[in-house]
């Protein structure tokens, strides 16, 4: 035994579990084990070897009892598509799409699940082999974080290795007479006095734990219940103040067990507590999977309004702050022209009137907004992507900060309320929200589901539930912020759709973009949207569908989320500096057909967002990348890049102020640079050329005459028709040219280049002499001015372009 000891222990239920030991184990009989818990042992009612296919879902992989290497995946994780084992074996990547090494249907015990199977012997080699499934579209599959044979290979993801004398015949199972308590701690040990064992962990069946029940603080009548999640809690206990402070006294109240859901606490105080601030402080285990404090104060996940990052949370009454806007109808995603922006970036030079204190959040925003000369107005965009609004990590009130580190999904961030300890948030959000909707402008939010900041208040109600990590309990980090929050686990999906529904609701926002869709997985983006749709049909779903460990869009293709394309943006940016190739000019202005977008909306079109430098300062002829006073040929790029944008088929988004050539004076990373960030709306009246040519092409885009741009089902093949001449990234391209959409027909062409092109046509082009045109790279013609025609040899100067419409 002291040669191969126990190494993991875990339960599969509340009664049955399994032992894993060093390496496979080769006695006939069966080992002598115990349970201890506190003060008490327990006797197994049964503990035998465990199936070789055990393995499987921690190994990927075992050898069954004839001999063969087996490598397992279950159906699920795929979506029904070809899967292949890869690896230093078969040359990785080589391995796609040949059916040597594709896994196929099959069962493990009962269970349905992918296989294949091989001779063993060739793969025990040193050193070690790694290997990973990955999907016929090249999607790599990652490795569970608590996989004991998970490895990091030379870029940080990680793969899983093969151990030759780890083959499934290392596990027992065990069944208990009754059940185990989880606030208890329980540790698996060896009959040898003075063994203290492994701990033995909750497994999968601890996320599926749940309860249907409402949570949080919940006004009923003249009665206030307070209700929490907290599954491995050993004591929870309540505090209220009707005023926050450190020098208000506050009542405690211990929660009990709910009488029909033991993970479940709940209390019940008399009165209705509308106004009042409260937190939680919880008892518990403590090992390398929890993080029970009886000293800390716990926000409330379900906290409707917070008083800071730290709490406490703040009791509101549904019925007193109603619901939000309704009446707006959100447009159609095809039809959508996006601008990203930050509430105090919008705000804090805005020419309006309003107090410095109104420029720090909701209220001055509103302002802003309500003004006639309110500029996204102006330019026509029909949606504001808002950069975080929920409670996140900044230290003081008036400290600036993008919001990317939320502490609560629930809470307006009091940093941008005016009187969050009155919950002022609430009332001032919904006010800017029904302000935009009266403007015409729908309204998306930006938010962080796939991390937290700090404190991170959910590692105090369970570390393990809601967070991934390694079998030594060390937090996975994909999202590059310190943790990857668990989206899986039924409470923390829940978490997720709640908050969603709440901000649907409350607010009357009219969608989301999901910051780091990777990290939650395409199974529960599915999820979210079947939920988010019951409340709202036509919401809006973006995902940002990828993280530092892959990129899922093309596995999106089959769900009813929208994606950030940047693919989309590296190429534009590289196009009109002469790079990028004809063959993605094609591929991109026709919406990143099939691999990204299946339907045309499903890619959102950008070339800025908030990361990084803005796109005048990734493309300007300046040294150090600074754009803060653009070059003729700056201005015209940009022109180009405006022209490429609302002329793609999808979803065109601009960041704000990337009409009046935004820069931040060449600095990549700008997320607590507030004097940076801040929109300098005088360039308005120094770019108001560039400004008018954003402002037309959108205009244009959303009329009648450009509704051959916003395409909501996949044109044919013969939709589009492409010109280009030899040696040269100059293109035209001609939209309907089968006719399958009416009469009309555009015809955009664009020279990227440094010299002067002509364009030869061909024969696929309408006569000749009904075309108009409609813009070039400097302008939209309003009835004065030279008008290039459309000839067979179509000239387009150096970095110019040219819109023209034929009606038919």
């Amino acid at each position: 035994m002291k040669e191969n000891p126990p190494i993991h222990a875990w339960l599969d239920s509340l009664t049955a579990g399994c032992i894993e030991f060093a390496r496979d184990w080769r006695d006939t009989e069966v080992p002598a084990m115990r349970l201890v818990g506190q003060g008490e042992r327990r006797v197994f009612a049964t503990l035998e070897r465990a199936p070789r296919h055990a393995a499987a879902r921690r190994y990927g992989y075992f050898v069954d009892d004839e001999g063969r290497l087996v490598f397992a995946l279950p159906p699920a994780a795929t979506a029904e598509k070809a899967v292949y084992v890869a690896g230093d074996f078969n040359g990785w990547e080589q391995a796609v799409g040949n059916p040597d090494w594709q896994l196929k249907p099959g069962k493990l015990g009962d269970e349905p699940a992918l296989l294949w199977r091989g001779e063993a012997k060739p793969f025990w080699a040193e050193p070690r082999l790694q290997f990973k499934f990955v999907t016929g579209e090249h999607q790599w599959l990652s490795a569970r974080a608590d996989s004991p044979n998970a490895v990091s290979d030379t870029t940080g993801h990680l793969n899983q290795v093969l151990q030759p004398d780890h083959t499934g015949r290392q596990f027992f199972r065990f069944t208990l007479d009754e059940p185990l308590v989880l606030s208890q701690a329980w540790r698996v040990a060896t009959a040898v006095e003075g063994d203290a064992g492994v701990v033995l962990q909750p497994d999968d069946f601890f996320f599926s734990l749940g309860t249907e029940l409402p949570l949080g603080a919940i006004v009923r009548g003249k009665q206030t219940i307070f209700r929490l999640f907290a599954p491995r809690a050993g004591r929870v206990r309540l505090f209220v103040q009707n005023v926050p402070g450190d020098n208000v006294q506050a009542e405690m109240v211990d929660l009990d067990r709910h009488p029909g859901e033991p993970h479940v606490w709940e209390v019940a105080l008399e009165g209705n507590l509308h106004g009042w601030c409260y937190w939680y402080q919880l008892e518990g285990l403590r090992d390398a999977t929890t993080h029970f404090d009886p000293e800390f104060r716990v926000l409330d996940p379900y906290a409707q309004a917070a008083v800071g990052h730290r709490g406490p949370g703040i009791v509101l009454d549904r019925a007193r702050i109603g619901p939000g806007d309704t009446g707006f109808k959100t447009p159609s995603w095809q039809d959508l022209v996006i601008a990203e922006g930050h509430v105090r970036d919008l705000a804090a030079h805005a020419p309006v009137a309003a107090t410095p204190a109104e420029r720090l959040g909701f209220t001055g925003l509103r302002k802003w907004v309500e003004s006639p000369d309110f500029h996204l107005a102006a330019l026509g965009v029909n949606c504001l992507e808002l950069q975080p609004v929920q409670e996140f990590d900044n230290r003081t009130h008036e400290e600036y900060h993008w919001g990317y580190m939320p502490v609560n999904w629930f809470a307006p961030a009091s940093a941008y309320a005016l009187q969050p300890e009155k919950a002022s948030g609430v009332g001032e959000l919904q006010a800017l929200v029904a302000a935009l909707h009266r403007r015409g402008i729908a309204v998306v939010l930006d938010v962080v589901f796939n991390h937290v900041g700090e404190p991170a208040h959910l590692m105090f109600l369970d570390r393990l539930y809601h967070f991934e990590q390694d079998a030594d309990g060390k937090l996975a980090n994909w999202s590059g912020c310190g943790n990857d929050v668990r989206a899986h686990a039924t409470m923390t999906k829940r978490l997720v759709i709640d908050a969603c529904t709440h901000l649907l609701t409350t607010y009357g926002v009219d969608g989301f973009r999901f910051d780091l869709a990777e990290l939650l997985g395409v199974d529960v983006l599915r999820d979210i949207e079947l939920a988010l749709k019951h409340v709202k049909p036509d919401v809006i779903l973006i995902a940002e569908p990828w993280s530092f460990r892959g990129h899922i869009a093309g596995a999106l293709r089959d769900t009813g989320w929208a994606s950030w394309n940047d693919g989309y943006r590296d190429f534009v940016r590289d196009y009109v500096r002469g790079g990028a190739s004809v063959e993605s000019f094609e591929y991109f202005i026709q919406g990143s057909p099939w691999y990204w977008a299946k339907w045309p909306a499903q890619t959102v079109n950008y070339t800025e967002s908030h990361d990084n430098r803005t796109w005048i300062d990734v493309i300007t002829e300046h040294a150090e990348h600074n754009g803060h006073a653009p070059t003729e040929n700056d201005r015209r790029r940009t022109h180009l890049m405006a022209a490429l944008l609302f002329a793609s088929i999808g979803i065109p988004m601009i960041a704000a102020g990337q009409d009046f050539l935004r820069s931040k004076r060449g600095v990549n990373n700008t997320y607590l640079r507030g004097d940076l960030n801040a929109l300098d709306y005088r360039r308005l009246r120094r770019y108001p050329g560039t400004h008018a040519y954003f402002a037309d092409w959108i205009a244009f885009r959303r009329s009648e005459a450009g509704r051959l741009l916003r395409q909501w089902t996949r044109p044919g093949e013969g939709f589009f028709y492409f010109c280009r001449t030899p040696d040269s990234t100059a293109m035209a391209v001609l939209y309907n040219a089968d006719g399958s959409q009416g009469p009309a027909r555009l015809l955009f062409a664009v020279n990227p280049t440094a010299a002067d092109v002509t364009l030869p046509l061909g024969e696929s082009i309408p006569a000749l002499g009904s075309w108009r045109q409609v813009a070039d790279h400097e302008r939209f013609h309003s009835g004065h001015g030279v008008r290039a025609p459309v000839e067979p040899e179509l000239f387009v100067p150096a970095l110019g372009c040219g819109l023209w419409i034929c009606a038919g």
